[in-house]
């Protein structure tokens, strides 16, 4: 719905503001107008950046001088933990910290918030104290504003490059048009920003923002939110409205913060096990050849001993020399479509046996395996690791050389449109696999059970808008990427034109 329409005020009509005056006695009495043929320079929106720019360079002067040594205690509050990262290394946070420090932030304020009107912190005080007489109406309506507004995730409907957007709020759903100049020429539809939105005169803006929007897949958590709030206040049979989230206010930031850091911090390499990824290489000694693989050969479910022999090496004497043979097992928890999941490789040479694994878990069941199939003909010499980040370098010099040789790649070979194909044929089979997938972000659903109810079906729709997304990042004619529409039929959603999904 649209809860903030903006209408144009009649010059006889009460002013916005709230003075009490007629409109073209108030704000409207500071309106100049350009020369003919010249763009208007006195607007509602330049108006009320005027007004929000003195105001904060005052209030800045008050912190300064009576406030200075308390930053500090604010950047720990504002973050919610005793040792946060300190402000100087996250500069850009300036953008939202600030008015938490000037608007909100009271040391002596009950950790856990009442339902009354907002009151504002302590450098607003201190300075309401000092210049209450002097402010104008439109001033007083900003910090007015600057208090009692929530500040809340807004989901970016539609935007107006370089004039406005219109922004709905997914924690209460009111949509808002907003003016934003600057700011509106890097907006995308589907993305998510914190923020707090003033309603003054003939305009409706940003007061605060975070500095980095949110992809549309971290809705999820704020849907996630929003069921625990509604939940909150079910016994009052009513749903959520802005002043519950003015109450809520630091359970919500509390969301944020946590989008933003897992946003900056690295993720975590995993296999479809769910354990990290360290890369193990066992060696053992073997009495023999034959003799191991006869007592290993059944860690390959669903390949017969023969056929494990296809590839083998002999030696003169026809005794077995060398194989190679994948550790398989039934399914995968993950990706319930697959029938089966290869957990490592195993080599046979000579006397020796080496077995390749990517977490530390896999390393020790592969290990009690060998030990408890082979006991004393296998003994375990060695266990060599790689992480991640040094397999990828290693990767990339042996690319490069490769290149230099003129050796055919992996992305020359995607280049092959029949090649191509069969690619991408699996590669969709496995991606329409997931909707058959319990995925944790969804509560363990999968996504055709989540889509039964709407707070799923949106949560849903996030995790495919954040696919399609990164389906958007450049790279060369070799990537495979997938049919998100596929996945959207599937499901039983809106099909997205072609020409969005570019």
């Amino acid at each position: 719905m649209r809860s903030h329409p903006r209408e144009k005020t009649g010059r006889n009509s009460p002013c916005p503001c709230g003075s009490g005056k007629k409109y073209k006695q108030c704000c409207l009495s500071n309106t100049s107008i350009a020369s003919a043929g010249t763009e208007t320079l006195d607007t509602p929106w330049s108006r009320q950046r005027d007004a929000s720019d003195r105001l904060t360079a005052d209030m800045l002067r008050i912190l300064r001088r009576d406030f200075a040594d308390s930053a500090l205690d604010a950047w720990v509050d504002f973050n919610r933990q005793d040792d946060p990262v300190s402000l100087e290394k996250m500069p850009h946070e300036l953008s939202i910290f600030s008015p938490y420090l000037l608007f909100e932030w009271d040391p002596e304020r009950p950790a856990r918030r009442s339902a009354k009107q907002p009151q504002g912190g302590i450098v607003v005080h201190a300075y309401m104290k000092k210049a209450a007489s002097r402010l104008s109406a439109l001033e007083h309506l900003i910090l007015e504003q600057a208090i009692e507004r929530p500040v809340s995730f807004y989901e970016i409907v539609r935007v107006h490059p370089g004039r406005g957007a219109v922004l709905r709020d997914i924690l209460i759903g009111e949509e808002t048009e907003i003016e934003e100049h600057s700011g509106s020429a890097t907006m995308r539809p589907g993305d998510v920003i914190y923020a707090q939105i003033w309603i003054l005169p003939e305009v409706a803006t940003l007061g605060r923002s975070a500095p980095i929007p949110f992809p549309p897949d971290r809705k999820v958590e704020i849907v996630k939110l929003r069921v625990r709030l509604q939940r909150k206040i079910n016994k009052q049979n009513r749903e959520l409205t802005a002043a519950d989230l003015t109450r809520y206010t630091d359970e919500i930031r509390a969301v944020y913060l946590e989008i933003r850091d897992a946003m900056s911090t690295p993720p975590k390499l995993q296999n479809t096990d769910g354990d990290p990824l360290l890369f193990h290489k066992l060696h053992f000694n073997l009495q023999s050849a034959q003799s191991a693989l006869d007592a290993l050969a059944p860690l390959a479910v669903g390949v017969a001993k023969a056929e494990l022999l296809d590839e083998a090496e002999w030696a003169p004497d026809d005794s077995l020399q060398s194989v190679e043979f994948p550790w398989i097992k039934e399914g995968n928890k993950m990706h319930q479509s697959w029938e089966n999941t290869v957990l490592g490789h195993l080599k046979i040479y000579g006397k020796t046996l080496l077995v390749e694994v990517n977490s530390a878990r896999r390393a020790r069941r592969i290990r009690d395996e060998i030990e408890k199939r082979l006991g004393s003909q296998a003994t375990h010499v060695g266990t060599e690791t790689q992480a991640p980040e040094q397999m990828l370098k290693k990767a990339k010099q042996r690319k490069a050389l490769r290149d230099d040789e003129g050796e055919i790649d992996q992305d020359s070979l995607l280049r092959d449109p029949e090649i191509r194909r069969q690619v991408e044929a699996q590669l969709q089979k496995q991606v329409e696999g997931w909707v058959h997938t319990k995925i944790p972000a969804l509560g363990g659903r999968t996504p055709l059970q989540a889509v039964a109810d709407p707070d799923g079906r949106e949560m849903v729709e996030a995790l495919l808008q954040g696919w399609e997304r990164r389906n958007e990042l450049p790279g060369d004619a070799s990537i495979v990427r997938p049919d998100i529409n596929a996945l959207r039929r599937l499901l039983n959603l809106p099909v997205k034109p072609e020409s969005l999904m570019k």
